[in-house]
């Protein structure tokens, strides 16, 4: 009886391996650019239902494709010789290959998604997310009562405003929230920073119920977004003159003194010719008097510039704390030259508030020595900060009107001592002479810092890339640069993990 004669499968063809290759690339590509550009936008705070999902849709479908290919290619693997039994051994080399193919294409895939949205949770993240203590320890007796002592104009508006000033995004945490914000009103705030997206709506209702019977002497700046996020880029007129309607009708009121483009992260967005139509709109039938922009984004720098140069803004809101960066100083004073309003938010430099318990014992609280040197820059109109305990009316407002003392400095040289080891803030230079490769470490720590603690991911990385020499060298480098920063910072570490940074693309 003859044998059954023995079959193989066919021999694959080169070019379905190109294939599958090429598909995973796409799916890569389209990983960056559909669920990548999703997940940065939903991180910058945009609406969900504002962002456009075919990229995601298209992404999707690449991955499909993807892995129903490699499954294809995958059982087209031929025995390792003609005389080989294909039972033996096929299927795990069919799985094998499979399992390699699919396995490179997710990692693509996934490298391709995070790197879309790497800048934003490195480097504003931890100035956002953290929830750190602000509170000192003890009520002082000296606090108790404490008003607003210093109002001061708000650029071109000609508004006078509380020095220092309400931010809502927590104030719903107080069991009484109504009766908190009123106390905080009652001591001469006048200025309330909020917006629809903070608590899904509800700190504007509460406010509404709030301000009932002294809404004329309020300043009130809210932001163009919907209960769960950011109005984007490119929607109509129509939607964001529709936000600003849902504010006016939460507030109880029939304008607001302030609009402002929220965490505003491109020059196209705070550009967008459709927002400044609806503001246009909204002016003209007395909805709003004055156009802003909030930024605490890795493009603050580029960002506030254009809106400088525009003309179109009256009030820009940016992170701004003790320690920050020349190019920063710059922005705030040409702005408040052209008559643009300065409001401070980010003042407590929240990112580095690891052992704030140690500031406890100094006479004055270190929120009071931080919101004092704020407001020692006279073109800074006034701060935001996070009122939701009753002490904050107290311990906040102490700092009004307070000129910027000699302990304050030292409370926050104190604060700036602890956290030495992780950035270079004296620039001093005393490292220079100790590198053999003749690399500006105070430079390029300093670019570190504007990466990190400042969120201008773009000026650090360009500022870097201008370095005659980078801190690549210093991997193959004996470090005798060790010991040599009379701040303990770790140099070589530090410049090792500042050029993984910088260099990311």
């Amino acid at each position: 009886m003859m044998a059954e004669p023995t079959t193989h499968p066919k021999p694959r063809d080169p070019l379905a391996g190109w294939l599958v290759f090429g598909v995973w690339i796409a799916a890569a590509l389209l990983g960056y650019v559909g669920l990548g550009g999703y997940l940065q936008e939903r991180v910058v705070g945009m609406d969900p239902s504002m962002i456009p999902l075919l990229p995601t849709v298209v992404f999707a479908v690449a991955v499909i494709v993807g892995l129903w290919l490699s499954v294809r290619w995958a059982r087209r693997v031929p025995p390792k010789t003609s005389a080989e039994d294909p039972s033996r051994g096929l299927g795990r080399r069919r799985f094998l290959a499979g399992g390699a193919a699919i396995t490179g294409g997710v990692i693509g895939v996934a490298a391709g998604t995070v790197g879309r949205v790497s800048g934003w949770a490195t480097v504003t993240g931890p100035a956002i997310l953290p929830q750190v203590e602000q509170t000192a320890p003890t009520h002082r007796e000296a606090w108790l009562g404490s008003r607003v002592q210093s109002y001061r104009t708000l650029g071109r508006t000609g508004a006078k405003v509380s020095d220092i000033s309400i931010g809502t995004t927590m104030f719903l945490r107080h069991p009484d929230p109504v009766g908190f914000l009123r106390l905080a009103l009652d001591r001469g705030v006048n200025y309330i920073d909020t917006s629809p997206d903070y608590a899904g709506f509800k700190a504007e209702d509460v406010i509404g119920k709030a301000i009932k019977g002294r809404r004329d002497e309020l300043f009130i700046a809210t932001k163009w977004c919907t209960g769960d996020g950011h109005v984007r880029q490119g929607s109509s007129v129509r939607e964001y003159l529709d936000a600003l309607d849902g504010s006016l009708r939460r507030l109880g009121t029939e304008h607001v003194e302030l609009v402002h483009i929220h965490s505003c992260d491109s020059v196209a967005r705070l550009m967008d010719p459709n927002v400044h139509e609806a503001f246009d709109r909204a002016k003209d039938a007395g909805k709003v008097s004055f156009l802003g922009v909030s930024t605490h984004t890795p493009n603050l720098e580029e960002v506030a510039n254009a809106a400088i140069d525009s003309d179109r803004f009256d009030v820009m809101m940016l992170a701004y704390h003790h320690g920050a960066w020349p190019h920063q100083l710059e922005i705030i004073d040409r702005a408040a030259a052209k008559g643009v309003g300065i409001v401070a938010m980010k003042t407590l430099k929240g990112a580095k508030h690891k052992g704030l318990a140690e500031f406890r014992p100094e006479a004055d609280s270190y929120t009071q020595a931080a919101f004092k040197w704020v407001l020692s820059n006279p073109s800074v109109s006034c701060l935001v900060v996070s009122f939701f305990d009753t002490q904050h009316v107290d311990e906040y407002l102490f700092a009004s009107g307070a000129a910027l003392s000699s302990k304050d400095v030292a409370v926050l040289d104190k604060y700036d001592r602890q956290i030495a080891g992780t950035h270079c803030f004296a620039h001093c230079g005393a490292c220079l002479d100790s590198c053999p490769e003749g690399v500006a470490i105070n430079d390029v720590l300093r670019h570190r810092m504007y990466f990190e603690d400042y969120g201008d991911q773009k000026q650090a990385m360009q500022l870097y890339a201008k370095l005659d020499k980078q801190a690549d060298v210093c991997l193959t480098c004996s470090a005798p640069c060790t010991g040599a920063c009379p701040e303990n910072v770790p140099i070589r570490e530090r410049m090792m993990g500042a050029h993984e940074k910088l260099m990311m693309a």
